[in-house]
């Protein structure tokens, strides 16, 4: 059986890390084992990146830098090079993970060469659009036209929970409930006698109660949140220590509000981790992961986390929260900073509770790529079997 050739279509990529672009790292990489993998992402001005090193193909067209977002957006169109270059490629399926510029392409590809398109559905889309217009009408009308018209070409479209999968059903008006594919993550976990867990243990030795935030620095992410339940926690001479690993346009900030509620002894700032052991090992450290983000659709956060058995702190209503079960696999809290932070102090206080959420969070959570995208491939090959009438 000869290898099928795999498009993956994304609007934002390396350097550029985020959540959506971790997924599709990992997609490529687990599903080049099966089959020809070819990520079609865009190019940033001033931002070299050596996709040599990547084991795929990555086809970058040009983009513009958009102002005041970490974001830029990709222009395919404008690209005659990048065009040439996709002309050259027979895609057996094409997988968009964005429904904007380089995802329309992806969907006009599948169409033009009659092989099936699937959408994935990564991300809370309306309350970008609501925070940008203000208005419920406007934003839903924007929705409608600028997201679900797009996933409705698809040939099928996957959700990346349960809660999303329902969000886009029944708010967002998409046709039919979609798919559920859960993401997962490459991350192993790490051993008490790990040579760089031991470092850090031990440059940690004498804190207690050591919690733990991951992610971009930006107040999306709910981040102040953490900060003013943590400012209750000092209040009542609860020890602990806040590490937050990331970076961020919204990093300044924090830490001036950090020391402005007089918690600077408290908080450590390592920066932006890229090398995945060490990261693995401040997961292994942590007592607890702290997200309380309403903003994010799916947490991979909290699936690395759970290679290391650390449980997470959720807020209640919150999309990542819908994964895990309160006080069985995980921890979700009422959506105000007391609440927050007097749910943490009881978590810690309870040493049998949490010994067993630890226990199941690895048990019930955690779930590798490589087990994971063995599921999607299968499902890739019925796809391209029901295209071509099998």
């Amino acid at each position: 059986m000869k290898k099928i050739t795999i498009g993956l279509f994304n609007d934002s990529f390396y350097p550029m890390i985020d959540g959506v672009v971790s997924v599709v790292d990992n997609y490529a990489r687990y599903l080049s084992k099966y089959a020809n993998v070819i990520v079609f992402a865009p190019r940033y001005t001033g931002k070299k990146y050596d996709d040599t090193k990547l084991p795929y193909k990555v086809v970058r067209c040009a983009s513009v830098k958009l102002p005041f977002i970490d974001y830029s957006l990709p222009m395919p169109k404008l690209d005659i090079g990048f065009n040439i270059e996709l002309s050259k490629y027979k895609l057996d399926i094409v997988h968009i993970h964005s429904p904007f510029t380089l995802g329309k392409l992806g969907i006009s590809y599948a169409k033009k060469h009659n092989v099936p398109v699937i959408g994935t559905m990564h991300s809370q889309f309306k309350k970008d659009i609501l925070r940008a217009v203000n208005n419920n009408l406007i934003a839903d009308i924007l929705t409608k036209k600028l997201i679900i018209d797009v996933f409705e070409k698809c040939d099928e479209c996957w959700a990346v929970n349960e809660a999303i999968a329902k969000l886009y059903h029944e708010d967002y008006h998409y046709k039919e409930y979609p798919l559920v594919m859960n993401n997962a993550t490459e991350m192993l976990p790490i051993s008490i006698d790990n040579k760089t867990y031991i470092k850090l243990k031990n440059k940690y030795k004498n804190k207690e109660n050591i919690f733990l935030f991951v992610g971009r620095i930006n107040k999306l992410k709910n981040i102040f949140f953490i900060a003013n339940s943590l400012e209750i926690l000092k209040k009542q001479n609860f020890n602990f220590t806040m590490i937050f690993v990331g970076s961020g346009q919204d990093e300044k900030e924090l830490k001036d509000y950090i020391n402005k509620k007089n918690l600077t002894k408290n908080v450590v700032f390592p920066g932006r981790i890229t090398n995945r052991e060490e990261l693995a090992c401040y997961y292994k450290l942590a007592d607890l992961l702290l997200f309380p983000s309403m903003y994010d659709a799916s947490s991979i956060v909290q699936l690395e986390a759970s290679s290391q058995s650390t449980p997470t702190v959720f807020i209640e209503g919150s999309a990542t929260s819908s994964t895990c079960t309160d006080k069985v696999n995980g921890f979700i809290s009422k959506p105000t900073k007391e609440d927050y932070a007097k749910y943490i102090k009881e978590i810690m206080l309870d040493k049998k509770l949490y010994k067993e959420v630890s226990k199941n969070v690895h048990k019930d959570i955690y779930i590798t790529w490589d087990k994971q995208l063995k599921n999607v491939y299968k499902r890739y090959l019925e796809l391209i079997d029901k295209k071509e009438g099998k």
